[in-house]
């Protein structure tokens, strides 16, 4: 597997695995937007399968924010995105980071099992922060140390 920089060109791909795999995907312009932003923005890759899955990290003074995760429906339970992230970690560690943290849908119970293997404890809770199906649904705001 290869982790490489996120571009432009990408984007086609990336919202295809988005809008597969989110109920409420982020849009071009976000991606455009933390491509600008300088923001850690990485594709994950296989020789054979090309693009797998995708990770997009903000970086502030000693903290990384994951803000967007994800791994193509098809391959998803093999491991890709307990890989992906702990590349994530890598890359913030060799940035000087010292703690990282995310938010994940209260009700993704599968991400939030994937982020407490991965060493993420809970560290408060975002009421009615992302958009539902039947109006809003609370954020798990989840972190740990690098």
């Amino acid at each position: 597997m290869i982790l490489r920089d996120m571009s432009e060109a990408d984007l086609d791909v990336v919202l295809r695995i988005e809008r597969e795999v989110h109920a409420h995907p982020w849009t071009a312009g976000n991606f455009s937007d933390a491509l600008r932003s300088k923001y850690l923005c990485k594709v994950y890759e296989s020789e054979t399968d090309g693009m797998v899955g995708y990770a997009i990290l903000m970086l502030a003074v000693d903290e990384a924010e994951l803000l967007d995760i994800a791994i193509a429906a098809g391959q998803q339970r093999h491991g890709w995105g307990r890989k992906l992230l702990e590349e994530m970690m890598a890359l913030a560690r060799r940035q000087n980071m010292q703690r990282m943290v995310l938010e994940v849908r209260a009700s993704n119970a599968a991400a939030i099992a994937l982020y407490r293997k991965a060493g993420f404890s809970d560290i408060g809770l975002r009421r009615d922060y992302y958009p539902a199906e039947n109006g809003r649904e609370d954020a798990i705001l989840m972190g740990r140390d690098l």
